[in-house]
């Protein structure tokens, strides 16, 4: 058995989750808690019961632009599809596209919108590596806003084929969600509601936020057989100084760090290199595996992870081996969603 055929299980595609529950906070949480090695079964909604109010939640705040592309090429009528990755200086984006042919510089890709309707023109300026091309948009307008009105949600291919309908703009996104940059959701921060923060608030429980920009390399599956041969993709994040002091103070006084997602554990523990959490900001490329040593995270709520994916290898390196092994099978055998829109796992 290779290193990472043991960070693989057999999951009934009927566990998916296809949508989201109509009310976020009735998803299941499986709670598991390190120091008894135990597994409990609670709701999203009774989040409250399992963080003390000496604890900090912490958030990430990134806003899910609408970066699928569709269109076809203007000269040969191919369909075109396309994934915006970034900006890239004077009206350039980076992106990420699939076409039959071969398409070369000062060609012209016509946007479709949501609607079917042509909408936009980009001209490919150069192709780079991994299917990564450098294009011009033929608009004035800025770059969020012409995505808002060509672009559509960037749902993972488990979820219907990665095809968005109209729930998916709102459903997609965390009711925090601020700083625009990210093309997959912060998925742990999909379970929370306003009602819910307002109820963590009012128990005395911290709320800080963070943001990373979550990247396509996210869905990246590892292709090596061996860990430290994975070359982890890079994404953008930050921590102030201000919501630091929160943390280390939260610390000081005897409360935990709890981090809403894998997102925001990997800019505390990037910014926490050192031993000690200090603002940051910049690219990030960690891949917490084995033996990893956390600085800044005491507690993580986390949705369920792909097979033989970084996040489940994170997430069994935070929680421990063997008992984040049994929690999954504890999960399929009670039948929770899992993915993006599925249900939660409290790793105390």
């Amino acid at each position: 058995m290779s290193e990472l055929d043991q960070y693989d299980f057999n999951l009934p595609k009927e566990l998916i989750a296809q949508f989201p529950l109509r009310q976020r906070t009735d998803a299941r949480l499986l709670v598991v808690q390190r120091r008894t090695q135990t597994i409990e079964h609670s709701h999203i909604r009774d989040l409250a019961d399992w963080i003390a109010p000496a604890d900090c939640l912490v958030l990430n705040d990134t806003r899910v632009v609408p970066a699928r592309l569709v269109g076809y090429r203007e000269k040969t009528g191919g369909r075109w599809t396309g994934l915006f990755v970034a900006s890239e200086g004077a009206n350039l984006w980076k992106v990420l596209a699939k076409t039959r042919g071969c398409t070369g510089p000062g060609e012209t890709v016509v946007l479709q919108d949501p609607t079917g309707r042509d909408a936009a023109r980009l001209t490919v300026v150069a192709r780079l590596e991994e299917g990564h091309w450098l294009v011009r948009p033929e608009s004035d307008a800025p770059t969020y806003e012409l995505l808002e009105a060509v672009g559509r949600i960037p749902l993972p291919p488990y979820i219907r084929g990665g095809e968005m309908v109209d729930s998916d703009r709102a459903a997609y996104q965390t009711v925090f969600a601020e700083k625009p940059g990210a093309v997959a959701a912060p998925t742990a921060g999909l379970h929370f509601t306003e009602d819910l923060l307002a109820k963590l608030r009012q128990r005395g429980v911290g709320i800080v936020r963070v943001t990373l920009h979550v990247g396509p390399g996210t869905f990246r599956p590892i292709k090596v057989e061996r860990l430290d041969e994975h070359v982890m993709h890079s994404e953008w994040g930050m921590i102030d100084a201000q919501t630091v002091e929160s943390l280390n103070g939260r610390r000081r006084a005897g409360g935990r760090i709890v981090v809403a997602g894998t997102t925001s554990l990997r800019v505390l523990e990037t910014a926490a290199r050192s031993g000690t959490l200090k603002p940051w900001s910049g690219q990030t490329e960690l891949f917490i595996r084995p033996p990893f040593e956390f600085h800044a995270a005491d507690a993580l709520l986390t949705n369920f992870h792909l097979p033989r994916s970084t996040l489940l290898v994170l997430v069994r390196t935070f929680g421990g081996d063997a008992l984040i092994r049994r929690a999954y099978e504890e999960s399929v055998l009670h039948q929770y969603r899992f993915f993006s829109y599925g249900d939660a796992m409290l790793i105390l």
